[in-house]
């Protein structure tokens, strides 16, 4: 008879997934592979810039890592694809599958939507790294002379075709790649029968997030600044601390 597999073992086998993801990028990070990116970071706020995070799908939870939440940093803005609807010219329809996510011919919109500063850092992810929405923006932001970093999976992204006009990736466009170790289809484990689940992108991106985070502000305190971070708003004080710096950088959050 078959082995039975057991809730039990599927959890065990998923954390196992995922430690062993966490790891390899904490050993990665150690070893340097984060520094080019935090310092594209570090130089944006110091010239007085934002960081602008985009994602689409699942991968907009990495855009509100980076943008806008507690123990985050204040110079930074969410690109959401909603925008060209709820401040741009599309109507809600277009919000409707996945149309508008595999769509380059919203990028310039969605770039103007932005108002990135001369200083900016554009800061994309995408798990296939190949939708048109995601290197279009990637595009029109390095024709602006915006620093690009993506945050992708380079198993997946290497093994399904580019859907952009350019024939690129959003690894092809961007200044500084970090794997976020997902793999091919991103679920990790299987039930029986050969079902795939366990997803693992959104976890390893979210660590991603707070690396580069927690070394920016790092690096900015030990050039003696204090980091502009975020305070939760449910804790007294937060809000006002909160608006305070928005103020400072001219930060507007959206929806």
């Amino acid at each position: 008879m078959p082995e039975t597999v057991t809730q039990s073992d599927l959890d065990s086998a998923f954390t196992r997934e995922v430690q062993s993801r966490i790891e390899a990028l904490a050993a990665s990070a150690q070893a340097g592979a984060f520094d080019e990116a935090i310092t594209l970071f570090v130089e944006a706020i110091g010239r007085g810039g934002v960081i602008q995070a985009f994602g689409t799908g699942h991968s907009e939870a990495f855009a509100m890592e980076i943008a806008g939440r507690a123990g985050g940093l204040i110079p930074t803005k969410k690109i959401a694809l909603r925008d060209v609807v709820l401040r741009g010219s599309l109507d809600i329809s277009a919000l409707g599958g996945s149309s508008l996510e595999r769509n380059p011919d919203i990028a310039a919109e969605l770039f103007a939507i932005a108002g990135a500063g001369p200083n900016d850092v554009f800061v994309i992810a995408s798990n296939s790294g190949v939708n048109g929405s995601i290197v279009g923006l990637a595009l029109e932001a390095k024709q602006h002379g915006h620093p690009v970093i993506a945050v992708t999976s380079l198993d997946h992204t290497m093994r399904v075709e580019p859907k952009h006009a350019s024939g690129k990736r959003l690894r092809d466009v961007a200044d500084v790649v970090l794997d976020n170790l997902a793999p091919f289809g991103d679920a990790t484990i299987e039930l029986s029968g050969g079902i795939p689940v366990g997803a693992v992108s959104s976890i390893t991106a979210a660590y991603i997030a707070q690396i580069l985070t927690i070394g920016t502000a790092q690096r900015i305190a030990a050039q003696g600044s204090t980091p502009p971070l975020y305070i939760s708003a449910n804790i007294p004080g937060g809000d006002e601390h909160n608006k305070a710096l928005e103020l400072q950088y001219n930060i507007t959050r959206n929806a």
